[in-house]
């Protein structure tokens, strides 16, 4: 898989340690203002601080990394270190050096994502210390609408209901089987069924199911802030593919994900051409271009 990555293998000249360290709670407004500069690209880091509250995470393990300018300059730019690891801001000149932190501290992640230039240059400085990737997803476009869908909503679209939890919960294993490919309970079942009931519990989920259950079509919002939304684990039943459905369903999650923030946001795989079509129909336009690192 390494001759997937190589195209991106960042230099080592330059590429020192340099100032990059662990963010504090007292770094907590300068990681907001960073944020803020595009709440559409970091969507996830804003709705984890506004859950949180802190630039110190409340999630074991993970950390807040920080790069600045000098000593006691400003907050240049930023990466989340868990079980995912997301750039905050990295320019491409920047994303050796946390790179080179991530490499030097490594514990297993699951992916690397966000903005393409920064996952990229992370991967090739791991690369470089021999951590190797099982999927590198390097074109990934960012859309986004910001006003009404340009068909009819679904009207059969709604939030999903707690009473539906066990079809649910199937319909988003076999869209993550069929994302990853793999099952989201080989890394704990339990783990996953409490990320699932939380997404319902909080009317994240959206869903239109037959009336024994059978889930038809299933999306998620991933990340919500006052400022933006993401989609996430959009899945259409195989039995009702291919029958023009899946722009209906995606304009009615629109105007669900508007009722939380005037912003809607997702990213797709450049392969993905019948998605892609869909979601301009609906009137996505692209105003960036993410990228996935599988582990």
């Amino acid at each position: 898989m390494r001759s997937r990555v190589a195209p991106w293998l960042a230099s080592r000249k330059g590429a020192e340690q340099g100032p990059v360290r662990v963010l504090a709670h007292g770094d907590t407004a300068a990681l907001r203002t960073l944020v803020a500069r595009d709440p559409v690209a970091n969507v996830f880091i804003d709705a984890l601080l506004t859950t949180g509250g802190s630039a110190v995470p409340a999630q074991h393990g993970a950390v807040i990394l920080g790069l600045f300018e000098h000593d006691g300059g400003p907050l240049a730019s930023a990466c989340w270190v868990g079980s995912n690891v997301v750039p905050i801001g990295i320019e491409p000149g920047q994303a050796a050096y946390f790179g080179r932190w991530i490499a030097t501290h490594w514990q297993p992640h699951a992916s690397i994502f966000g903005p393409a230039d920064a996952v990229l240059g992370i991967m090739g400085e791991l690369s470089l210390a021999g951590i190797s990737a099982q999927e590198v997803r390097a074109n990934q476009p960012l859309l986004v609408i910001d006003g009404p869908p340009g068909l009819d909503p679904n009207p059969a679209l709604e939030s999903s209901s707690s009473s539906r939890f066990s079809e649910v919960l199937a319909a988003a294993a076999a869209m993550f089987e069929e994302e990853v490919g793999y099952s989201p309970f080989l890394g704990g079942e339990e783990n996953y069924r409490r990320r699932v009931a939380w997404l319902i519990n909080n009317g994240h989920s959206f869903s239109h199911c037959e009336p024994d259950g059978e889930v038809i079509f299933k999306a998620d919002l991933g990340a919500v802030t006052i400022r933006a939304t993401q989609v996430q684990g959009v899945w259409m039943n195989p039995r009702y593919r291919g029958l023009g459905l899946s722009a209906g369903y995606m304009a009615a999650v629109v105007l669900l994900a508007q009722r939380l923030a005037p912003v809607t946001s997702l990213y797709v795989n450049d392969f993905n051409h019948r998605a892609r079509a869909v979601y301009e129909k609906v009137g996505f336009e692209q105003v960036g271009t993410f990228a996935t690192v599988l582990f």
